[in-house]
């Protein structure tokens, strides 16, 4: 009788899980969508549905016409049953964002941070400091929040607790979510900022519908996160995906990791800046921060031949990087984000098509759509945001 209640909890959780994952992702649907889409009976279905609404997770969105008979009713996750938080740990800045369960931003708050490099306890006060913030800003408590989520540069290694390796930012083996939860009374899940970032593009981005996909992201750094059969690969100790540190020319330009020739030190903000400065003999571009800077580059392109030059070099290697991911995962997508991405992914798109097309194999690189991500500067946090969704929704809805 035991095994019996155990297993029938078993199915019911995951059916809820189920229903309530076609709900958040494609809804509003119909209970007859929602039968037809996973496979249950209808009246499992309306069994499950009662049990989500009754539950507050549920509500109804309004009717749809029917072909005769009555109009069928539209349901939806209910989006203030909870609400997320979601950071971007960067290296320029911290970025806190509040959301209800529609993803819908309510509050956000910016942290920029000293350019040496942030120390972990700087980075709990600002986290702390942002979570305060937007919680003001959407006149709610912090007790609404189903948890929070934290996108970082670095491996996240992922055990009993997050323990980050960012090599560039000098943090080994750094307990940042021992060090957040010791300050907030909520659940906290981190893990890389490149992997949140295709996460969010995944479930609302560029990345929808496909199967096998990378997501690139060029920021400050340079990392990618890769989906395989829909599952993000993570590798032996989820250090999968630091594309940034691959060798690009070797024994050539120092790397912030302390290698040589990484592709980071060509394309990532730094080094762009850096190639610049050398080629107009130490002269900076104008600008008080890395995003300012290339923006401005961006901008002289059109009047300076240097400019042009750094840019065009800079979609040659960005192109090649990609070659490389295609030649090594075969995806239906490659996907360019992080703020530095998208801004020159916005110019040099074509250009870097072209690069790619001449360093990658034919066949691979044909099958493969080279595209710009579709959320912005905000997917890092709105991804890490949806760690905790992805949490509840496996547990078909339990909080814990």
């Amino acid at each position: 009788m035991d095994l019996e209640r155990t297993t029938n909890r078993i199915v019911r959780q995951r059916n809820r899980s189920a229903l309530l994952s076609k709900l958040f992702l494609e809804g509003p649907l119909t209970r007859q969508d929602l039968a037809r889409y996973t496979g249950l009976s209808q009246p499992a279905v309306s069994n499950v549905v009662g049990d989500l609404i009754g539950a507050g997770l549920v509500v109804e969105a309004g009717a749809v016409e029917s072909d005769g008979g009555r109009p069928s009713m539209m349901l939806r996750v209910a989006p203030r049953y909870a609400l997320v938080a979601g950071v971007d740990v960067g290296e320029t800045r911290i970025r806190v964002e509040l959301f209800d369960l529609a993803m819908t931003m309510l509050a956000s708050a910016d942290y920029p941070l000293d350019a040496a490099g942030p120390a972990p306890a700087a980075v709990v006060r600002h986290i702390l400091a942002g979570l305060d913030a937007v919680t003001e800003q959407a006149g709610v408590p912090r007790s609404d929040i189903l948890g929070i989520g934290i996108g970082v540069s670095g491996v996240v290694v992922q055990g009993g607790e997050a323990i980050v390796h960012a090599q560039t930012l000098g943090w080994h083996g750094v307990p940042l979510e021992r060090l957040i939860r010791a300050e907030v009374d909520l659940p906290v899940h981190i893990d890389n900022g490149a992997k949140t970032l295709g996460q969010a593009e995944m479930w609302f981005g560029a990345g929808r519908g496909s199967r096998h996909a990378v997501f690139a992201l060029v920021g400050s750094g340079v990392g990618a996160a890769v989906v395989t059969n829909g599952v993000m690969y993570r590798g032996v100790s989820s250090s999968a995906g630091e594309w940034g540190h691959t060798t690009l020319v070797y024994d050539g330009r120092a790397c912030r990791c302390g290698a040589r020739g990484c592709l980071e030190a060509y394309v990532g903000a730094e080094g762009i800046i850096d190639r610049y400065r050398e080629a107009r003999r130490g002269h900076d571009v104008p600008g008080a921060d890395e995003e300012s800077q290339i923006g401005a580059l961006i901008e002289a392109a059109d009047r300076s031949e240097t400019a042009r030059r750094v840019l065009e070099e800079t979609a040659g290697y960005l192109g090649a990087g990609v070659a490389n991911l295609i030649n090594l995962f075969n995806p239906e997508r490659v996907v360019l984000g992080g703020w530095a991405g998208v801004a020159l992914g916005a110019h040099l798109l074509p250009a870097i098509r072209a690069a790619a097309a001449g360093q990658a194999l034919h066949q691979p690189y044909e099958q493969a759509a080279i595209e710009l991500g579709q959320l912005g500067v905000d997917a890092v946090a709105l991804g890490a945001a949806t760690l905790p969704v992805a949490r509840l929704l496996a547990a078909g809805g339990t909080r814990n």
